[in-house]
């Protein structure tokens, strides 16, 4: 099983995000299962959960893991493909954000574009690393800072910027044969802040929640 997947296509995506379907599927990443045993805990009739099951499995969100005899009945065990999912841009491709139609640095919708951008991107790049049987070169960081105020803050996005723009002056070579282009995406924003103890994604939060934004 996969720690992540990313979903591209249109109908796979509107299978995941059926409420009854998206619950079978974060007890299938739990560990295998029938439809027997997904029935009790799901409340509904073993032959509905085999219907939801045939959905998710046509279009590869979850497979077989194996068969076991139950009396005179052969019973399908069952597990999802990956831990968890998400939905790349691509399943809407008409409406996708595109980060190229403007450049605000300041702009919090700006940066959810190139978030999305990011989504697709390295979607695309697993499923074909995947299928070439070859890894994939990426890195990342992610950590937290807090400022002092926002002058501060300013000061730290000032000199991040001059660094960055440094090294990428410093090690780009447009015209080296046989060199490959690579997207660097840098971000900041404020952390959201949640009461929510559990961080446990299957179990989510109340619709109504707010999240608590950093006003600075």
């Amino acid at each position: 099983m996969l720690d992540v997947t990313v979903i591209e296509d249109p109908e796979a995506a509107a299978v995941s995000l059926d409420p009854i379907r998206a619950r079978l599927l974060a007890e299938l990443a739990a560990g295998p299962a029938s439809a027997a045993m997904l029935a009790g805990k799901v409340g509904l009739p073993r032959q509905k959960v085999n219907y939801h099951l045939k959905a998710l499995e046509r279009h590869g969100l979850v497979e077989l893991a194996g068969e076991r005899r139950k009396g005179n009945v052969t019973e399908r065990l069952m597990r999802a493909t990956a831990a968890s999912y998400v939905i790349s841009p691509l399943a809407l491709a008409a409406v996708q954000p595109d980060p190229d139609r403007f450049r605000d640095q300041l702009s919090a919708r700006w940066l959810l574009a190139l978030g999305a951008r990011l989504v697709r991107d390295v979607g695309s790049l697993i499923t074909g690393a995947t299928k070439a049987r070859k890894r994939l070169a990426t890195y990342a960081l992610d950590g937290e800072v807090r400022f002092a105020s926002a002058a501060e803050r300013a000061a730290f996005i000032q000199e991040l910027t001059a660094g960055v723009s440094a090294l990428i002056r410093k090690y780009d070579a447009p015209d080296a044969e046989g060199g490959r282009d690579h997207r660097i995406v840098v971000a900041v924003h404020p952390t959201v802040k949640s009461d929510n103890p559990n961080p446990n994604p299957n179990q989510g939060q109340s619709p109504n929640h707010i999240p608590e934004l950093d006003s600075q």
